[in-house]
């Protein structure tokens, strides 16, 4: 047991006395002093929450001595001790703030500094209004989906469908300005997760860009341009996040959340999306071949579930001038889907006498789709502003198995079990592994700068398809070798490109060459066949801007581009989900060239952007799907037709009328011509499209929002017929509460249940109609919740 210690009566005083006169010239050294301050807007004059404030001992220091955060009034309090210091003030969308020989004597009060934002530059003239849902750049536009009413609740896919210029198939394939050639990234890197946009929910994305004419930094891959989806992963200081869930007609549900934490030295942030979609479809189509007066009419009914995961997470580390990242994706989705066929197949003689055959085809489809994308991405920022070192590497990989039984009812349109007189069934086991290694440099100097970087993108697609036949005599399904196949694609594609621009008061230009190797190979295990492609290709590209005023200025830009053949269509065996109706693909194409150039008008206002371009592209070796007849069977298949070419004119919008008034859309009008006649006088086609987009916001009083958005495609060309028009209306209402943190929103898609896709086919020996509706109206409710 300790005991204390004990002093005389007289000597304690002397003692504590002793220890004080010691002591008290050392306080003045070891005493923190408090400095304090407030940061605003140095245009708005409005505080600026949650920027990093940090104390340095020198200009060259790396490490701060103490650094906080501002909180919602943008006020921020240090402790620091005696001495002298640099204040530095750090912002996204700011200049940094910097306040050399702060002298530390006593408490200190800075009182209101202001921060300067940063100024535009070549890449991006963005008008500055508030939440505009789409921002005019030199070479494109620029999404934002959380800013558009209609994408609540849904997919990428939903967002693009709102977007100028873009048209969504079908099957999901996306066109861009009549171009169905586009390459899509995912943060701007290439992604085997873009082979199913469906599975990406809209709350997951931050910002979508769309570069109709990139310059030489991009892959020279897509004859349309580049969509580049940029994921949310948060940038503001403290903790933020997001909740959201949707539920509507058929039992449709999406959920999903969102969050951040950054601190001065880590931001980790994280969210996770579960989707359960339902829906119904019908199908019908016509073809009659002239020669044999053969008519087939088919009606297909179709249903299907998908149920989908998607989770995001990441971490960015900033140490010193660096910042060292990953960023990381995971998918995973079960579609169940049946489709029902009904086919009549007439053969009517001169005199109308008519035989016909009947039968049922019914296709049960059970999916499992996964897939995983991890990047990991270092970037060095030298002391001057805007010199930078970046290096990326990512792999992507997706696993898709589909497992297909079928059920044949011949001379019957009834599928009843007693009518069965066939069974097949199918497995698809299809991986895809995609790795990207990316060097980018960055050096400017006082009226430019030069980039320069290379690329190598190395692809792995693995596609096996077993085919199986249920055979009476052994009760068993028998495998087909003559259907079965593996389908192995392998490439590579390494670049290297250099950008020198340049800025004066009123001329900006961007000179840039890329150049490409690539090397694809094919192999079809069933029959020992390899195909080898080797090649080298230039691909220079020019951008320029002429500033008329501060309000209005002129671009021009072109670009050579490529867009090679997808393993799908290389692979040469076919799709026999309808035995009448064929689709296959062509061992034997070859890329597309392309030449594109624009021209166009920007003029930015306080709170109004007008985009006005005009643009044509020159493809050679246009690769395009054609339909041929053999045996009264229709096969779909990919070629090269000798050329193609298309012009027009775009138009885009975004305006905010008044304070309760606002409204953005698109108007592309372009003309299409299809030179086939390297394989026949039936594949030549011309004619003119346009589409249009428009989106109108009202704000009422309490918080409520209400938006129409219109969409119309015009009849578009193909080289053997055209797609009809197709068009629709959406409209949502949202009530938002708690200083606009947390809204309800009642939405209707396609109020007026007019979307559908057809299309129509003539050729001198046969033509072939389609209809296809899908459930369109539908009718969701979402709740949403930030902090």
């Amino acid at each position: 047991m300790l005991k204390p210690t004990k002093y005389p009566m007289n000597s304690q005083p002397k003692v504590t006395l002793f220890l004080l006169l010691f002591c008290i010239p050392f306080l003045g050294l070891t005493q923190d002093f408090q400095i304090t301050g407030t940061l605003k807007d140095g245009e708005s004059k409005e505080s600026l929450g949650f920027v990093q404030v940090a104390l340095f001992e020198s200009m060259t220091s790396v490490s701060p001595v103490v650094f906080s955060d501002t909180d919602e009034q943008g006020r921020f309090s240090l402790d620091a001790k005696k001495g002298n210091y640099i204040l530095k003030a750090f912002f996204i969308g700011y200049e940094d703030l910097v306040l050399e020989n702060i002298n530390v004597n006593g408490n200190l009060s800075l009182g209101e500094l202001e921060m300067e934002s940063d100024a535009e530059n070549l890449e991006e003239v963005v008008v500055q209004t508030s939440k505009m849902p789409v921002r005019a750049s030199l070479e494109g536009i620029t999404i934002t989906p959380e800013n558009n009413l209609a994408n609540a609740g849904g997919t990428l896919l939903d967002v693009l469908r709102n977007t100028p210029s873009i048209s969504v198939s079908e099957d999901g394939s996306i066109s861009l300005r009549g171009s169905s050639g586009t390459n899509i990234l995912i943060n701007g890197r290439n992604s085997s997760l873009t082979q199913n946009l469906d599975q990406l929910p809209a709350s997951a994305v931050e910002e979508i860009k769309v570069i109709n004419n990139p310059n030489a930094r991009y892959d020279a891959a897509a004859e349309g341009g580049v969509i580049d989806i940029i994921l949310k992963k948060g940038q503001d200081l403290g903790t933020h996040g997001g909740v959201e869930a949707t539920y509507g007609t058929r039992g449709r549900s999406n959920a999903g959340a969102r969050i951040n934490h950054r601190t001065g030295a880590f931001n980790v942030f994280g969210g996770y999306n579960f989707r359960n979609w339902k829906g119904v479809s019908k199908r019908s189509s016509v073809r009659e071949i002239f020669e044999d007066q053969e008519r087939l009419e088919q009606n297909t009914n179709g249903s299907e579930r998908e149920k989908n995961h998607n989770l995001n997470l990441g971490a960015d580390y900033y140490f010193g001038d660096n910042v060292l990242s990953y960023e990381g994706v995971y998918q995973y989705g079960h579609q169940f889907q049946t489709n029902t066929l009904y086919s009549q197949l007439s053969s009517l003689d001169p005199d109308g006498f008519e035989d016909s055959y009947d039968y049922v085809r019914r296709n049960n489809e059970d999916e499992i789709d996964e897939g995983l994308d991890n990047a990991l991405i270092f970037e060095h920022n030298f002391d001057e502003d805007g010199h930078l070192l970046r290096v990326t590497a990512s792999h992507s990989y997706r696993n898709q198995f589909k497992t297909q039984n079928i059920e044949i009812f011949g001379n019957t349109l009834d599928p009843n079990p007693t009518n069965l007189t066939g069974q097949e069934q199918a497995f698809t086991d299809e991986v895809r592994n995609i790795t990207v290694l990316q060097a980018d440099y960055i050096q400017p100097w006082e009226t430019g700068q030069f980039e320069a970087g290379l690329k190598s993108n190395i692809r792995k697609f693995d596609n096996d398809y077993r085919y199986l036949r249920y055979e009476e005599t052994s009760g068993s399904f028998i495998e087909d070798p003559a259907i079965s196949n593996q389908f192995l694609y392998q490439d590579q594609i390494h670049a290297g490109y250099a950008i020198f621009s340049s800025a004066r008061e009123k001329f900006e230009y961007a000179l840039g060459l890329r150049g490409e190797y690539t090397k694809v190979d094919t192999y079809l295990k069933n029959t020992d066949e390899e195909n080898q492609q080797r090649y080298f290709n230039l691909f220079p590209s020019v951008q320029g801007m002429y500033n008329l005023t501060e309000n209005h200025s002129l671009k021009f830009t072109y670009s050579r581009r490529i867009d090679r053949p997808t393993a799908w269509r290389l692979n040469p065996f076919p799709d026999i989900t309808d035995s009448l109706n064929i689709r296959r693909g062509n061992p034997d194409l070859e890329p597309e060239m392309i030449n594109s150039f624009e021209v166009g008008h920007l003029a930015n206002f306080d709170k109004s952007s007008f985009t006005t371009n005009l643009f044509y592209r020159k493809v050679n070796g246009q690769l395009d799907f054609i339909t041929i007849v053999e045996d009264g069977i229709s096969y779909s298949q990919p070629a090269n037709l000798l050329s193609s070419q298309s012009y027009g004119l775009e138009f885009i919008g975004v305006s905010e009328l008044s304070d309760w008034y606002s409204l953005n859309g698109g108007l592309t009008l372009f003309r299409i011509a299809v030179d086939g006649s390297n394989i026949g006088e039936d594949f030549t086609n011309s004619g003119f499209s346009w589409n249009a987009k428009l989106t109108q916001d009202f704000k009422f009083p309490f918080g409520i929002n209400f938006q129409l958005v219109g969409n119309y495609d015009s009849p578009e060309v193909e080289a053997q017929g055209r797609d009809l028009a197709r068009y629709s209306v959406d409209s949502s209402i949202q009530k938002s509460f708690l200083n606009e943190k947390a809204s309800i929103l009642l939405s209707v898609r396609d109020v007026f249940n007019t979307e559908r896709f057809a299309g129509e086919t003539l050729t001198s020996t046969f033509s072939q109609d389609f209809r296809a509706k899908r459930e369109t109206r539908i009718l969701l409710v979402t709740a949403r919740y930030n902090f």
